[in-house]
């Protein structure tokens, strides 16, 4: 953790149980502003059940998810939240491992219905717009200003009237997390961002990430099977396993912690893992697990 570094996101003993299946047991962790926190496992491990929970998808069994805003305001309790409160009024912004842009409308307008609720509380749900009142001008104003600096951010500033369904499959998943951006999060969950990327697009991907934890006074969560991804820009991981975790700490001591290589791998023993993967993560990881 830097040390400038506020705790953001407090998760204490979530478990999510399906029937007898534990999806999620007994899990804790801590997450920061300013760093990008991953949490991964091999598949099955219940890495996306944790961002439901987090998102109000599903309701926790058991569990306490605390987020506290960096203005230092009364800590939101996500468990007893419905799902659009906890994006409206948690701000917990959210990506999907598939995309799930609106493919009919331009770039802009992606990222000027992300601003909806700004919109037409401005518009007193249409009446000022209708009427192009001020207070709605100003806010459409400021909304535009917003959805072109993340234009910028990500490099489609000149595709901004394109349709979202022709642009490349890199520019729609950069798109999507400047969407998500678009929301004013305090708290952004990326499901698997680099799926399906190549290696300059994933390279992009780390630019804006990186981008993001700098400028932006937010915390970033992570789930991400590509290990050059997970390896290069975050601050600290969550191995999970069956449910469980494994191992908590910072990139360094992740990669070369035995048992989330035998998790990896499938080892029983630590003298059944193979040399060249013993003490580095990446190869393991790299190895099909997506």
């Amino acid at each position: 953790m830097a040390s400038d570094s506020l705790p953001l996101l407090a998760v204490e003993h979530l478990t999510m149980r399906f029937g007898g299946l534990f999806a999620v047991n007994d899990l804790s962790f801590t997450a920061y502003q300013k760093e990008i926190t991953a949490i991964i496992g091999p598949n099955g491990a219940g890495k996306t059940t944790v961002f439901n929970c987090l998102t109000g998808f599903y309701k926790p069994s058991v569990g306490r998810l605390s987020l506290t805003p960096p203005d230092d305001g009364a800590p939101h309790l996500l468990e007893r939240m419905d799902g659009f409160r906890i994006a409206k009024v948690a701000k917990v912004a959210r990506t999907f491992q598939n995309i799930r842009l609106f493919t009919g409308m331009s770039v802009l307008e992606n990222l000027m219905v992300a601003q909806h609720n700004k919109l037409m509380r401005a518009s007193v749900y249409s009446v000022a717009g209708l009427l192009g009142l001020r207070r709605f001008r100003n806010q459409e104003r400021q909304s535009l200003e917003i959805a072109k600096y993340w234009l910028d951010k990500i490099d489609l500033s000149d595709q901004a009237d394109w349709s979202a369904g022709n642009l490349p499959y890199g520019s729609q998943r950069r798109l999507e997390i400047a969407r998500a951006m678009c929301t004013e999060p305090v708290l952004l969950c990326l499901d698997e961002p680099a799926a399906g990327l190549n290696p300059r697009e994933s390279l992009q991907l780390n630019d804006l990430l990186l981008d993001i934890r700098r400028d932006q006074n937010i915390g970033i969560l992570l789930i991400e099977h590509d290990m050059s991804v997970v390896m290069n820009i975050s601050d600290h991981i969550i191995v999970l396993d069956h449910g469980a975790m494994i191992a908590d700490g910072t990139p360094v001591a992740i990669r070369s912690d035995p048992t989330v290589i035998r998790a990896y791998l499938g080892a029983a023993d630590d003298e059944d893992l193979p040399p060249e993967v013993t003490g580095d993560l990446r190869p393991a990881a790299t190895s099909g697990v997506r």
